[in-house]
């Protein structure tokens, strides 16, 4: 099956769905919450009360646009009351706390969030009556880094030198151990219930407000002619474009949807080879793109722990999901800048979804 078989049956496959998305106010989730709606799914949203003014979800409406339900995802009863209200049939779980300084700070949150949080969605899944595929989602770093020279296959060794890395790749076992004993797909007759993990590289795009992330700080810097700070030049990560691994989860979760016996495991969606570039390298071409130059500036005395050398082979995905990447790194950054400059004068729903729109007529090339 080609690329563009997938996309036209898209529409067809998602319209009426009813999908719950937890963390549906963050960065990922705005953006996916959108692209469901443009293909006329039913979305309920579970996120924190407290959402950033500036972020897509905001910015957009979605408010207006999805069924819009707040809680903390460590509140079993609370999800469990989403759950029994609505009865997803298909759960994107990507409420976390994705950030890695952070994790640093607050350690024991960073667990209680991304772990707890994970085992509560199980749960929910588990207690329902109903039939329900989810794709959890971890992080390329759930796995033991190396600093190898290749990327890191599904069957590679899970761990996790910071809390956040460390917390994702128990977010892995947990799911494992779930699926085990509890939704195991050869006994998918009694329970109903198919389930994957996906763990995706250092995903950027516009709409991107967190700190201490390279690409909202560059951008925030460029808006004030002030000097770009990176922490670690030579890091090298799997940089992609937010709309790619999207497309990743929902084929993956149309893939469960339609053959709950099979694709239940742990898949990785990364970028190509192309997008895996140093921090330093990311800037200078982000610098030159939004039309400025010199703007770059290196802190010293970095004293947290970052990887230096990280990213994902996806062969497995591209045989199996007929997935890949098909943003180059210029790509990514030419609609990342696009978006920041005209997001402040045009209407955000609108410029999300033209982006969208570009971007599946390129993986129907």
């Amino acid at each position: 099956m080609s690329v563009r078989s997938n996309i036209s049956k898209d529409k067809n496959f998602w319209y009426g769905k009813t999908v719950l998305i937890t963390g549906h106010t963050g960065f990922k989730g705005s953006w996916l919450s959108i692209w469901l709606t443009l293909l006329g799914a039913k979305v309920i949203g579970f996120s924190l009360e407290e959402s950033n003014p500036l972020s897509i979800f905001e910015k957009a409406k979605l408010s207006d646009k999805v069924i819009d339900t707040r809680g903390d995802i460590r509140d079993l009863t609370k999800l469990k009351d989403v759950f029994n209200k609505y009865n997803p049939e298909i759960v994107f779980h990507l409420a976390a706390q994705a950030l890695v300084r952070e994790s640093y700070k607050n350690p024991s949150y960073t667990y209680e969030v991304n772990v707890n949080g994970t085992m509560n969605v199980l749960e929910c899944i588990r207690s329902s009556e109903n039939p329900i595929t989810a794709v959890l989602i971890t992080t390329d770093k759930c796995y033991e880094n190396k600093e190898i020279m290749w990327g890191y296959r599904e069957n590679d060794a899970l761990g996790g030198y910071d809390p956040y890395s460390s917390s994702k790749a128990c977010c892995e076992i947990l799911i494992s151990s779930w699926r085990n004993s509890f939704f195991n797909p050869s006994q998918y007759t009694n329970h109903k219930k198919s389930i994957a993990s996906a763990r995706a590289g250092n995903v950027i795009g516009g709409g991107d407000f967190a700190k201490d992330r390279i690409v909202p700080d560059s951008i925030r810097a460029l808006e004030e002619n002030k000097k770009i700070k990176i922490r670690n030049p030579k890091s090298t990560r799997p940089w992609q474009h937010v709309l790619e691994p999207l497309f990743g989860y929902m084929v993956l979760a149309k893939k469960m949807y339609e053959n709950p016996l099979d694709y239940c495991e742990g898949w990785n969606f990364g970028p190509n080879l192309n997008s895996v570039i140093d921090v330093k390298s990311l800037t200078e071409k982000l610098v030159y793109l939004y039309g400025m130059k010199d703007m770059i500036e290196i802190e010293k005395n970095n004293e947290l722990h970052e990887a230096n050398l990280l990213f994902l082979d996806t062969t497995k995905s591209r045989l199996k999901l007929n997935w890949q990447g098909k943003l180059d790194i210029d790509k990514t950054l030419n609609l990342t800048i696009d978006w920041y400059k005209r997001y402040k004068s045009e209407d955000v729903f609108t410029l999300c979804s033209e982006q969208i729109q570009y971007y599946m007529k390129i993986i129907g090339e």
